[in-house]
């Protein structure tokens, strides 16, 4: 069963019921559940409300293995994701952030193969990087922002910072984490890059990495869309822009 908001703040007024019967659902009254919440996410210049899921509220009710918080950033992503919440395994509620401009992005596609083969990825590699050992920085980031990210990369052709999406925040995937750290042995500057606001609880397992985004703030989001693409475009320059 899918449940699937016109906009990612209709939790808001469910939050009684995500509290007590979706996140506590098996601890509480020993039932499993397959939900999942289909919620849209994503800073694109739209109305405050309109632009979040409030992902921390739920990244704050994980424990125990009892909730899946997942961000795809491809159809084959979004494809093997749902396919994997219906094998016997996951019987675990799923809350998914789904961008609205990814629908109509042509960088976030999927190929036939991609869809067909292989299963969900809680990690992706930076598939554009050639050399390993040159990189400098790795970046972390989740979501919408990483075709920000990459295409700022692009214009300024740098290729010593390592571009790697974080698929699923939760339960966080540390071995993954730690390949791509180890696979980069070269690099000594670690990020955290996100478009959300600053929320802590969005760098769980990302201690280290410094902190790149907007500054915390009362509401979601902005509203007016020169301010967003403005605050964007200064978050992918700090994001590219290597410490000396």
């Amino acid at each position: 069963m899918l449940w699937e908001a016109q906009f990612g703040d209709f939790g808001n007024g469910a939050q009684t019921i995500i509290d007590q019967y979706i996140a506590a659902s098996e601890d509480k009254w020993k039932q499993t559940s397959r939900l999942v919440m289909l919620l849209p996410h994503g800073y694109e210049g739209q109305g405050p409300e309109h632009s979040s899921a409030r992902l921390e509220r739920y990244l704050q009710l994980c424990a125990e293995n009892n909730l899946q918080v997942c961000y795809p950033s491809t159809p084959a992503q979004y494809f093997h994701l749902l396919r994997r919440q219906i094998t016997p395994a996951m019987d675990r509620p799923l809350i998914v952030m789904t961008p609205k401009s990814l629908l109509r992005l042509p960088a976030a596609s999927s190929s036939v193969e991609q869809l067909t083969t292989g299963g969900f990825l809680p990690i992706i590699d930076d598939r554009d990087i050639a050399d390993p050992a040159a990189v400098e920085r790795i970046v972390f980031c989740s979501g919408k922002i990483y075709y920000d990210l990459s295409e700022a990369r692009k214009k300024s052709d740098e290729h010593r910072v390592a571009i790697v999406r974080l698929e699923q925040f939760y339960p966080f995937p540390e071995r993954a984490v730690r390949e791509v750290v180890d696979k980069y042995s070269n690099a000594k500057q670690l990020a955290w890059c996100q478009e959300e606001p600053r929320f802590e609880n969005l760098m769980t397992g990302c201690e280290r990495a410094r902190y790149i985004g907007r500054t915390a703030s009362a509401s979601p989001a902005t509203g007016s869309y020169s301010i967003h693409q403005k605050e964007q475009a200064q978050i992918a320059e700090e994001a590219l822009a290597l410490e000396s």
